[in-house]
C-alpha cells in the first residue's frame, strides 16, 4: 500500500535516525495491520519514520527507528540480542546516491513496497522521493521485515533488515510467501 503521509514538512537527516527496543506505540500517520500464520503485526509510518509492533501469544515486541528527541540510542550498524522468549537481529545500512540514481532507486523501492500484499509506504509532502517504506514476511517460523527511509535533501537512503523469532513462532511450520519481493537489494 502507497500512501501520501498528511504532516508538515520536517527537514530531518539520515544521521538523527535512532533506534529503540520496547517503546510504547507512537502516534502514526499511517499504519497495516498484518496477520501472518497467528502472529499480529503492525506496520506504523510515523512523522518521524517507522515502528513495528508484533503481537502473538507468547507476547509482545516493538521495534522503533525515527528521529526521536532527546534520544542517545543512535542507529546501530548491527545487533543481536535475547530477551524473554524473543531472539532479534537487526542490521541498518547507509546508501549515498547522486540524484539520478536517488530518485530511480526511490520508484523502485515504492513499486516494490506499494505492489507487496504485506507492505506499506508513505511518501512525504514536498518530495516524492522523501518517504519510509516498510515490508513484512514470515518464513521458516521466523518475522522478518526490511525497511527504507529516503532523505534525498542529502541523497541518503537508510536500509534496515530484521529478523525476530521465539521457539513458539519456529515450531508453527513455514510460510514463504513473498519471500522474493523482500529480497530486493539492501
Amino acid at each position: 500500500m502507497l500512501t501520501t503521509l498528511k504532516t508538515a514538512f520536517t527537514d530531518t537527516r539520515a544521521h538523527e535516525l535512532a533506534w529503540a527496543l520496547g517503546r510504547e506505540p507512537l502516534p502514526a500517520l499511517a499504519c497495516m495491520d498484518v496477520e501472518l500464520s497467528g502472529v499480529h503485526v503492525q506496520l506504523r509510518l510515523l512523522g518521524a519514520s517507522h515502528q513495528v509492533l508484533l503481537d502473538e501469544e507468547y507476547g509482545s515486541f516493538s521495534e522503533t527507528v525515527a528521529c526521536l528527541p532527546g534520544s542517545t540510542a543512535p542507529l546501530p550498524l548491527g545487533v543481536s540480542k535475547h530477551f524473554g522468549a524473543w531472539e532479534y537481529e537487526f542490521a541498518a545500512r547507509v546508501e549515498r546516491l547522486s540524484p539520478g540514481s536517488f530518485a530511480g532507486r526511490a520508484q523502485e523501492l515504492l513499486a516494490l513496497v506499494a505492489e507487496h500484499p504485506h507492505g506499506l509506504a508513505g511518501t512525504f509532502p514536498g518530495d516524492p522521493c522523501a518517504f519510509t517504506a516498510l515490508l513484512v514476511q514470515r518464513h521458516e517460523g521466523q518475522i522478518r521485515w526490511r525497511t527504507w527511509h529516503a532523505y534525498p535533501q542529502e541523497g541518503s537512503l537508510v536500509a534496515t533488515r530484521t529478523r525476530v523469532a521465539t521457539s513458539e513462532l519456529a515450531g508453527r511450520g513455514v510460510d514463504c510467501s513473498g519471500l522474493n519481493a523482500v529480497e530486493a537489494p539492501m
